[in-house]
């Protein structure tokens, strides 16, 4: 009997261990990593790749076993995970890196100029080979990317041109000039400035003077509304001059852009009048002139024109309950496949795809550009651009 007892233990230690290393042989389970299912699940809430990394370090995010980055290192710095728009771009570039076969260094820097320098500073001396940088202060890293030039890193500046320096190789963005045109002609139109004679109360809201992208909303809006200020069609009742400093919202702050509202409401609309159109650069502070407006009294039946950029989740919102009008559609998607694309020839030794070479010099000579085109957005359109693209799925606009 004790034999038998003897053989059936050795029997059930032979299968136990059988069994525990079947288990531990299961590639999608483990201490070693997320199955493919816990990543799709961890996307974020704004439907963008998941991004598990903090504000400021290394993920050393794996590189796809393709061969075709070879595990080469690209360091990725971003202004902030604050505004929607940066987070879903830092996370579908990543993506988009790994798949090509790079390790990815993806850092964002709380909106503060000096640790956006000091992550670069650490990509460069980290062992990155290439830098994608969407700059918080186009003009403040001239310092820094002198020692990426000094090791022969290359730099792409991403959506926001990098200013005087000859270290940025590439530029790649969306048509801003036309992104201002957009909205421009969004209010001649919705107003009829052409037919009719006004006067219509209109205010502008712009971005920072440091961001050099702002030049071209600004300039590309004005371009089309600026002959019906002076011909009295548009009356800007503030009396803020039409330049783009006195226009300027620091940081694109939607918090800053609802006291400038406030402030203009309070001063010149206490009469009576109602404001016509509002010409916002983008939807952050387009949400702080509609917080603004709200807190007025205004309603959806006497909401003014404001137009926007991104089509942020709160701004599609509105656009749905009648508040803001437009927002012009920036597919962060293809400008993270197209900036993929650069850093993929760059490392193999060829030149990327670009397709202006005349419109952005950034104080030391012309950056080769690839431009993306952008779209407008609004009521009529938004299940077209935004949910048969997949950009958003409709749960999420509700």
């Amino acid at each position: 009997m004790k034999k038998i007892c003897k053989k059936l233990m050795v029997v059930m230690m032979v299968l136990t261990l059988v069994f525990s290393m079947t288990a531990c042989g299961d590639g999608n389970q483990g201490s070693g990593g997320n199955s493919k299912e816990d990543n799709n699940a961890a996307a974020d809430d704004n439907g963008a790749p998941a991004d598990n990394g903090g504000d400021s370090e290394d993920d050393g995010g794996e590189a796809a076993d393709n061969g075709k980055g070879d595990g080469k290192k690209v360091g990725i710095a971003m202004p902030s995970k604050d505004l929607q728009r940066w987070s879903e771009d830092g996370a579908y570039m990543k993506e988009a890196m790994e798949n090509n076969g790079y390790t990815v260094d993806i850092q964002y820097a709380n909106n503060d100029i000096g640790v956006q320098a000091s992550q670069i500073e650490n990509m460069i001396t980290g062992g990155c080979d290439i830098l994608v940088i969407a700059a918080i202060d186009g003009g403040a890293l001239s310092e820094v990317l002198e020692k990426a030039k000094a090791a022969d890193i290359p730099v792409i500046a991403y959506d926001r041109l990098i200013m005087n320096t000859d270290a940025v190789s590439y530029y790649a963005t969306f048509d801003n000039e036309k992104i201002g045109i957009m909205q421009g002609q969004y209010i001649a139109d919705k107003l009829d400035l052409e037919n009719q004679a006004g006067p219509f109360n209109f205010e502008i809201f712009t971005g920072p003077t440091d961001d050099n992208n702002v030049n071209f909303y600004f300039g590309g809006a004005m371009s089309v509304l600026q002959k019906y200020v002076d011909e009295g069609k548009l009356v800007i009742r503030s009396g803020t001059e039409v330049s783009m400093a006195a226009c300027a919202t620091p940081n694109w702050s939607q918090e800053e852009a609802q006291k400038r509202m406030d402030n203009i409401i309070a001063k010149s609309y206490t009469g009576g009048e109602k404001l016509d159109a509002v010409l916002s650069s983008n939807d952050s502070v387009a949400n702080g002139i509609t917080n603004a407006l709200l807190t007025a009294g205004y309603t959806e039946e006497d909401f003014p024109i404001i137009t926007g950029q991104d089509c942020e989740i709160t701004s599609v919102k509105n656009m749905l309950k009648g508040l803001q009008s437009m927002s012009v559609f920036v597919d962060t998607r293809r400008l993270a496949n197209v900036t993929a694309d650069m850093v993929d020839a760059i490392m193999n030794g060829e030149e990327p795809e670009i397709n202006n070479t005349a419109d952005y010099d950034n104080g030391t000579g012309i950056i080769p550009t690839y431009l993306c085109e952008p779209q407008v957005c609004d009521i009529n359109n938004y299940k077209e651009v935004l949910i048969d693209s997949g950009y958003y799925t409709e749960d999420r606009l509700q």
